[in-house]
């Protein structure tokens, strides 16, 4: 399994609606999160999925939609962390 060891960022604009996505290392999850937030209050949607290993050496996984349809957004975006094989990684 792979991991990262700093955030990284992308934009995407598509018919004058951005897209931005960062993909930062667990331990950064929440407060990278509650950053973008209160840096994007306009923002509709915080699309997330993360994946860690727990003190007993299980993979704990969980994704959200945030809002968009039921499994269009943040089981996708969890299911391009598995099959990149990163742990200890989250996706905002």
């Amino acid at each position: 399994m792979k991991t990262i060891d700093k955030i990284y960022n992308y934009k995407l604009e598509v018919k004058k609606s951005k897209f931005y996505a960062f993909l930062s290392p667990y331990n950064l999850f929440e407060k990278t999160l509650y950053e973008l937030k209160q840096k994007h209050p306009k923002a509709r949607h915080f699309v997330v999925a993360f994946r860690y290993l727990n003190e007993y050496g299980q993979v704990v996984e969980g994704s959200s939609d945030d809002g968009e349809p039921k499994g269009t957004s943040g089981k996708p975006t969890l299911n391009v962390l598995i099959g990149n094989q990163l742990i200890n990684t989250a996706v905002i």
